[in-house]
């Protein structure tokens, strides 16, 4: 499972402040692992005693609402890290993280970590400034919630999963949520998000095929998402 220094996902991550022994150091006590598609990394409630770093596949964070609908916070990729803000706050997860793909995962216990806290003034500042950049996408997911319609978070939200997450070689968006996922997304009732895909499709905005979209004018989708 390589080495941390060989590692290109460290660059994209917190991970990036840190020297070659600190990584060698880290690559001692990781543990890599992968989870299957479907499964969860870890479940809200959980302890999580350290970070786990995405090495390969992307997951979903979401919370479970009283009504049992899941509600997606964030969809997590390659290179980010899990779990900061449990570890600092020595909280259980807030969140589960479950994959939507199959992943390549490695572990670095809290000890490790915080240990490094100590050594590492860049590196604590690069958690700090990651949390933080977790927090505010939570408030602009908040406010996109309150402020626009579900019509205009759809087509946001198909935005931002073609620029964040890329296509496949047909054009389709590469992560292929359920329309109860795509749902939990923006806030809405898993018939109402099927209705205005159909309906976007009728426009000529998306072309539909099984869980399969593909974006076909994005002008007038972004005109709609804002």
């Amino acid at each position: 499972m390589g080495k941390c220094e060989q590692c290109i996902v460290r660059e994209f991550s917190s991970l990036k402040a840190l020297n070659k022994n600190e990584l060698l150091q880290i690559a001692d006590c990781k543990t890599s692992f992968t989870i299957k598609k479907g499964d969860p990394i870890f479940a809200e409630g959980e302890a999580v005693n350290g970070i786990y770093c995405i090495k390969e596949g992307v997951c979903k964070l979401s919370k479970l609402s009283a009504n049992g609908k899941d509600q997606i916070v964030k969809l997590v990729k390659p290179g980010e890290l899990l779990g900061q803000r449990s570890m600092i706050s020595d909280e259980p997860a807030n969140l589960s993280a479950i994959a939507l793909e199959d992943m390549q995962v490695c572990f670095i216990p809290k000890t490790e970590i915080l240990g490094l806290f100590d050594k590492n003034n860049q590196f604590s500042m690069n958690v700090m400034k990651s949390i933080c950049g977790d927090l505010k996408g939570a408030d602009d997911q908040m406010i996109s919630m309150a402020q626009k319609n579900v019509k205009s978070r759809l087509a946001e939200t198909l935005l931002n999963l073609e620029t964040n997450f890329g296509k496949n070689p047909d054009s389709s968006l590469h992560i292929q949520l359920t329309r109860e996922e795509l749902s939990g997304m923006i806030g809405t009732a898993t018939e109402s998000c099927i209705r205005l895909l159909s309906e976007f499709k009728k426009l000529g905005y998306i072309e539909l095929d099984g869980k399969r979209i593909i974006i076909k004018d994005h002008a007038n989708l972004k005109k709609m998402a804002e």
